[in-house]
């Protein structure tokens, strides 16, 4: 297992170079990062010529590439055109963890920009992903083992609903209802966007509270999509001959559906945990959009309009190396669940 993990890792490597190098190649096809350098207004064309020397621009792109990767000699950078350096610093280059200074959040690092986001969206999508598995599971089982019940069909029913409705459409539904509605009719009603209210501060409280509509929003499709592949292997499961023979010694239903059942029909699960868990640091693009929730999903979106290149290459480089890491334990999953998977 141990040289497989290895074989794997130095596998992805030469991977996440031509990612790397494709991603590169069309952020520099995308727009023009000194239309406004970031701001609001359009770059005086006599700082044109300044700023595309000191950002490098006027190079080959296989030598910015190059630049990216491994760094350069000391830059700085006069955004303003006052004589005073905006940005200065060594450029290490990404092999030593230096995505480069941002453009739009200027005398930060694109490093420094996304770790202070990254705690928000895993603070989202983390307690999403808890909510689906634990709901998905239990509801696929219950319809598995209540096969063609009236709530088996109830909760059928809904499970298509769910996952045939748009997740912007879900969002502003629940926002619709539980805030404005419900404050319309007097009732105690949820907050629609942010992190929390800037009268209280951001207790935990607050945090929770604001968490609990866009959990549900994602919640809501991702529910669906899981018990429904929980149902469909539970069925297939439970109709095996080591299951009637776990019957016929006697043993309780909850052990053998937990312990043989579960277990063996839990690899298709796996699987989709796996191609999930990259999401988690991806961020919910939409659903962030929507709650004004400040993680990666929403600061992709703004970076990526006003062409900061380093923000956004650093955030699609996070996300590259999550599938990976991702589809690593997916691999490691299996075999822990399935003895006779091997990879020696």
């Amino acid at each position: 297992m141990i040289q497989y993990i290895i074989r794997r890792l130095l596998q992805a490597i030469p991977l996440l170079f031509i990612v790397s190098l494709i991603l590169f190649a069309l952020m520099q096809n995308i727009g023009d990062p000194l239309a406004t350098m970031g701001g609001r207004e359009a770059t005086r064309s006599s700082d044109r010529q300044r700023l595309t020397r000191q950002l490098g621009l006027d190079k080959p792109i296989y030598l910015q590439y190059f630049y990216w990767l491994a760094g350069n000699d000391w830059t700085m950078i006069d955004v303003d055109g006052d004589g005073v350096a905006e940005t200065a610093g060594q450029r290490l280059g990404v092999l030593r963890g230096d995505f480069g200074m941002s453009i739009v959040t200027r005398g930060k690092t694109a490093g420094e920009i996304i770790w202070d986001r990254l705690p928000n969206t895993l603070m989202l999508t983390v307690t999403a992903q808890v909510v689906i598995v634990t709901l998905g599971l239990l509801i696929g089982m219950y319809s598995a083992l209540h096969q063609y019940s009236v709530i088996d069909n109830i909760v059928t029913t809904l499970s298509f609903v769910g996952f045939s409705m748009p997740i912007f459409f879900i969002a502003l539904a629940g926002v619709y209802i539980f805030s404005v509605q419900f404050k319309n009719w007097g009732l105690p009603h949820l907050p629609a966007n942010g992190m929390f209210d800037p009268q209280v501060g951001k207790t935990t409280g607050q945090v929770a509270l604001h968490l609990i509509l866009p959990v549900l929003s994602i919640a809501f499709i991702d529910v669906a999509r899981y018990s429904r592949y929980v149902r469909s292997t539970m069925l297939e499961v439970v109709n095996e001959d080591y299951m009637r023979t776990a019957k016929a010694k006697g043993l309780s239903r909850r052990y053998i559906t937990y312990q043989h059942g579960l277990r063996n029909a839990s690899l298709p699960i796996v699987t989709l945990i796996g191609l999930d868990l990259p999401i988690l640091l991806a961020g919910a693009v939409v659903t962030e959009r929507i709650f004004a929730w400040p993680g990666m999903g929403r600061l992709f979106l703004d970076h990526l309009q006003r062409g900061d290149t380093a923000v956004v290459m650093g955030i699609v480089i996070l996300f590259a190396v999550a599938v990976i890491l991702a589809q690593l334990l997916t691999d490691i999953a299996y075999a822990a669940l399935d003895p006779r998977i091997r990879y020696d």
